[in-house]
């Protein structure tokens, strides 16, 4: 393992942070702060509680995990994005590098963001209403996880773009409807039956149900289920990411 090669990367994504805090920490941080006073203040006022939970409180979770998904996805795509750009994809490749490599720089220095982001909206969560963390080992399990695993979600994005316009509509479009229709700030338990059914197709109901787990020992489905889920998808990730580096897919053309 090259571990002098994968910190190099590593660095210079992470440099690369330093040199947009507007747009990689204050932006998700600015606006996940407005869902909580529109959302926790607005709503707040009339829904008093949900399951014994404060609803300020019980949106946290989901919240977190809203940026914490958009923010995984677009730093490690864009972080493999503009290499393929300007034409330095093809210095990468002919360094003595493996592609296990390239893919743990690049998807650990966009999981290092996503998870300083979320660490940061969870201090700030604090400002605006109390809250308590009953499995505090649990949720920076699942922190990391889902961080990981969409960073992964979000290099293959990046292989697979063409233009700047691609990078966008898988977050905007894909990720960011199913965030809010899975149970970001309401228990699918709130829901009609018939809709309760059809929002367990939701992949992110699990994310979102296991990290909610976390702080208050509340879950949509079971804790198990909701790992399952993730390890599945991280599984499906490294699949995918193993044959595109193996069959050179959009890397060698």
């Amino acid at each position: 393992m090259n571990f002098r090669a994968i910190g190099s990367i590593y660095r210079f994504e992470m440099a690369r942070t330093g040199r947009t805090l507007m747009q990689s920490v204050a932006a998700p941080v600015i606006s996940t702060s407005l869902y909580f006073v529109v959302f926790g203040s607005a709503i707040g006022s009339r829904i008093t509680s949900v399951e014994g939970v404060s609803y300020g409180a019980f949106i946290i979770p989901g919240l977190i995990m809203l940026t914490l998904l958009t923010t995984s996805v677009s730093n490690a795509s864009f972080g493999i994005y503009f290499p393929k750009f300007v034409g330095t994809i093809y210095e990468i490749h002919s360094a003595p590098l493996s592609f296990v490599e390239i893919v743990t720089s690049y998807v650990g220095a966009a999981a290092t963001k996503s998870v300083i982001v979320g660490l940061i909206i969870l201090a700030t969560a604090r400002l605006f209403v109390p809250y308590g963390i009953a499995h505090p080992l649990w949720m920076v399990g699942f922190l990391l996880l889902t961080s990981i695993t969409f960073s992964l979600f979000g290099f293959i994005i990046g292989i697979w773009a063409d233009n700047f316009e691609k990078l966008q509509v898988i977050p905007l479009l894909v990720i960011t409807p199913l965030t809010f229709l899975g149970g970001s700030f309401y228990s699918i338990h709130m829901l009609p039956p018939l809709w309760q059914k059809i929002t367990l197709a939701n992949p992110v109901v699990y994310l979102i149900s296991g990290f909610r787990w976390s702080f208050y020992g509340l879950a949509d489905v079971g804790v198990g289920i909701s790992l399952g889920a993730t390890f599945g998808f991280l599984i499906l990730c490294l699949v995918a990411v193993a044959w595109i580096f193996r069959t050179g897919y959009k890397l060698k053309s």
